[in-house]
């Protein structure tokens, strides 16, 4: 056995932890950082788990202050506990989940006793009760699940970023900001004069790196309005310059008065008594609405939105396969505020379906998102109306794994489909879901499109893998993780 078993060792160099790896024997390694609570308290969870196997190695790495070594694990949020086994890496674990890392440390170094069969490591015997009680409430505190339960974070995430109309992912806080993107950030708001809610990434490393898969945004500070991602620092700083930021705020309905530009304006002209337009402005937006079945008013050309939310409705009209028209509202001030007016609609891009208007970006996604929208294009005889079949492909392609369940992740409506969820989560899978009791067509065609009489139903790139027989004995033969990243 290795002198330095059974103690935690601080690492200060990528080759010093390269000639402990190459020994072959069981290595677990955990990256840390000094203003991270959760970090402290795993490591304590660590420092017990070095005692309990003596026959492996445990090494700590202050992620910060060893770039070369965070970079060779790809190392962006703590804690993160990285483990190798015969000269090689066979495991990672992200966040602070102390049942899990006890898990992994004693199915890498075997049972404490040589003569005890292998088994799960005993949180109990990994760490005393109060360190456990400590984790759990840090969990509690941060927003994360407390141990032993699941955690839907993807709908954490939209909770969070819906929870202000503006709203800043940042490091530090806008009393205190942590970093000089943060701090210049929050003195564009401040300058703006509007009202915002923050969260800080630092305290809730979960956050901080499943905002960046779930926006597809590598970087912080993000800034979000009314639910949309506007951009990070750079991107927010160039529409504040250019005045485009004022005018999205406006827009959307933050911060804004009447203009007394826009009041005068309709008082040229023959007044429509219903609206307050002219006469010939209400014509002309009339006649814009009706040139095309499906009319988009957007800031910028599909092929150069001005704005997230209009690229946002362009990408779903085309990924929908709809022929549409645009007008950009930017080339032409009267309509821009006309529009609001005649439509009751304060905020751009407005979508028009057989001259009727649908709504906003938000309102598209979610209908896109429901089948709403392609229903009610077939339904105005816009596109070809999708088969059942066609539907059914694309739900299972929508995401690389696709589990097809009753409930959601976060809530499970029948004992299999929570099976299933915990393996893929104790496997570190990220995978989409669909509740098919909410959907009872797709719930009877998927059966028969599959062959398979039973949910849960998982899919890997578009092909079923199985049910919750199968799921399991591949998670307990270890093919699991294996199976879903071929």
């Amino acid at each position: 056995m290795d002198s330095n078993s059974g103690v935690v060792k601080n690492i200060n160099s990528k080759k010093e932890l390269d000639d402990a790896v190459e020994k072959g024997i069981p290595v677990i390694l955990h990256f840390w950082a000094t203003w991270c609570d959760a970090s402290k308290h795993m490591d304590l969870v660590f420092t017990h788990l070095s005692t309990d196997f003596p026959n492996a190695l445990f090494f700590r790495v202050e992620a910060e202050e060893q770039p070369e070594i965070s970079e060779a694990y790809s190392v962006s949020a703590v804690p993160y506990f990285v483990f190798f086994k015969d000269g090689k890496q066979i495991d990672t674990l992200e966040g602070a989940d102390p049942s899990s890392l006890a898990n992994k440390v004693a199915k890498l170094a075997g049972p404490i006793n040589p003569d005890e069969p292998a088994a799960p490591a005993s949180l109990g015997l990994a760490a005393g009760h109060s360190i456990l009680e400590a984790v759990q409430d840090l969990a509690k505190s941060n927003g994360l699940s407390p141990i032993g339960h699941g955690n839907d974070l993807d709908q954490e995430l939209k909770q969070l970023i819906n929870s202000h109309p503006i709203m800043l992912f940042m490091k530090g806080n806008p009393e205190e900001p942590k970093c000089g993107f943060s701090s210049e950030v929050i003195e564009i708001l401040n300058k703006e004069k509007v009202k915002f809610g923050s969260f800080d990434i630092l305290t809730n490393p979960k956050v901080r790196e499943g905002l960046k898969k779930f926006s597809n945004w590598p970087t912080y500070p993000q800034l979000y309005l009314k639910g949309e991602l506007l951009g990070g620092c750079d991107i927010i700083n160039e529409m504040h310059k250019n005045g485009q930021l004022k005018e999205v705020f406006r827009d959307h309905g933050i911060g804004t008065t009447d203009s007394s530009e826009d009041k005068a304006e309709t008082k040229k002209g023959d007044v429509s008594d219903s609206t307050g337009l002219s006469s010939s402005l209400t014509s002309r937006l009339s006649d814009i609405i009706s040139s095309s079945p499906v009319m988009l008013f957007m800031k910028g050309i599909p092929e150069e939105p001005k704005c997230g939310f209009s690229r946002k409705v362009v990408e779903i009209l085309q990924q929908e396969k709809v022929p549409f028209k645009s007008f950009d509202i930017l080339t032409d001030d009267e309509v821009r505020q006309g529009l609001k007016v005649y439509s009751n609609w304060s905020s751009y891009p407005q979508l028009y379906i057989d001259s009727e208007l649908i709504g906003g970006s938000d309102i598209v996604l979610e209908m896109q998102k429901s089948g709403e929208l392609v229903k009610v294009l077939a339904e105005k005889g816009i596109i070809a109306e999708e088969s059942l079949n066609e539907r059914l492909k694309k739900l299972i392609s929508s995401s690389p794994v696709m589990l097809f369940m009753k409930g959601n992740p976060g809530e499970p409506k029948c004992g299999f489909s929570s099976k299933v969820v915990n393996a893929l989560k104790e496997e570190g899978v990220t995978f989409g879901h669909f509740d098919i009791l909410s959907d009872r067509e797709v719930r009877d065609g998927l059966k028969t499109f599959s062959n398979w009489p039973t949910y849960p139903q998982l899919y890997y790139k578009g092909e079923l893998v199985g049910g919750c027989d199968i799921i399991l004995e591949l998670k307990n033969n270890g093919e699991l993780k294996s199976t879903l990243s071929e």
